[in-house]
């Protein structure tokens, strides 16, 4: 791989690590920021994919093995006009979340809380599983 590419890779990775980092947080503006990071990510790694550039795919050219591959780039182009959309959609949900209720933090879910402490209750682990009475340790002497 070459030095371009190589470095492409390096900032999909970052574009990735850091949108999915910004989609786990708790402010709506920190999640549509994630998610246009997650999609400029998406839209690098559809270029990269395409491979290095070549002449215009136009009828009557050197031939086929010199042109460059249009279906990455129109895939890309169609990925921008999408993400642009839902973006746009995510800010006027976040906007009309914040005139709401003052601010732009994800509430917690009460419904999954009370479930959860329903089950704790009942001697059960969150995910429906039974709670060990002990936590297991090491054995002793080891």
């Amino acid at each position: 791989m070459t030095g371009p590419g190589l470095l492409l890779v390096v900032i999909v990775a970052v574009l990735f690590a850091t949108g999915f980092d910004l989609l786990m947080q708790r402010s709506l503006i920190r999640i549509v920021v994630g998610f246009s990071l997650l999609g400029h990510g998406a839209n690098l790694l559809l270029l990269l994919a395409g491979g290095p550039a070549g002449t215009p795919p136009l009828l009557g050219a050197k031939g086929p093995g010199r042109t460059a591959d249009p279906l990455p780039q129109a895939m890309a182009l169609t990925a921008i006009v999408i993400t642009f959309g839902v973006t746009a959609f995510l800010l006027a949900m976040a906007y009309r979340s914040r005139q709401l209720r003052g601010g732009d933090e994800v509430p917690d879910d009460v419904e999954d809380r009370r479930i959860c402490a329903e089950r704790r209750r009942r001697g059960e682990a969150p995910d429906g599983t039974p709670l060990e009475e002990e936590n297991p340790g090491p054995e002793d002497g080891a």
